[in-house]
């Protein structure tokens, strides 16, 4: 016997999420809430500039009260295609339009009490291409070479985890140099 849902109730609808509580009868016949956060979906993108820079945006996130360092991400509108939602939050943050994209992979964000599946893009052939940021942002626009930043996602100076798995799933398709030779 497999678990069953016995009842879902809506307990909140904001902008960007929505909270559940779900009573599901388990295998063994006993019977738990569970919380769910529903979300529509996001993406995040590694944009590389034709100097090998990746840029980041730099922004305050309230729940964690301090300036994070992160890719360029959003969540999708209604109905709206990942890849169009990617390139839609390029222009917003970063000012930057892509000449290529390319779906890397996605993921569950937090499977244990959310819905949210993130789909990731890597961008190249970037050129100028504005759009009004939202009006809750206040971003800082920051190039850091490749190499560095994926330093930093191994020293633990970079700290979102959207970010950390962009960069290790864009790592084989960045152009690196080669590091033989060296100790």
């Amino acid at each position: 016997m497999g678990t069953t849902l016995l009842a879902s109730q809506l307990m909140y609808r904001g902008r960007a999420i929505g909270l559940r509580v779900d009573r599901m009868q388990l295998p063994d016949g006993q019977t738990a809430d569970w919380e769910v956060v529903e979300h529509p979906g996001s993406v995040a993108v590694v944009p590389v500039d034709s100097a090998g820079r990746i840029w980041f945006v730099r922004q305050y996130r309230h729940s964690v009260a301090q300036l994070v360092l992160e890719v360029p991400a959003g969540t999708l509108h209604p109905g709206e295609d990942p890849v169009e939602c990617a390139a839609r939050e390029l222009r917003e943050e970063i000012g930057m339009a892509a000449g290529r994209m390319v779906e890397l992979g996605g993921f569950f964000l937090a499977p244990g009490y959310s819905q949210e599946y993130m789909h990731i893009f890597l961008a190249t052939g970037l050129s100028p291409s504005f759009l009004p940021m939202d009006p809750d942002e206040s971003i800082e626009v920051e190039p850091i070479p490749a190499i560095e930043a994926l330093a930093m996602a191994r020293d633990g100076r970079l700290r979102d985890s959207k970010s950390l798995a962009s960069l290790f799933l864009a790592e084989p398709a960045l152009r690196l140099p080669s590091q033989s030779g060296t100790s």
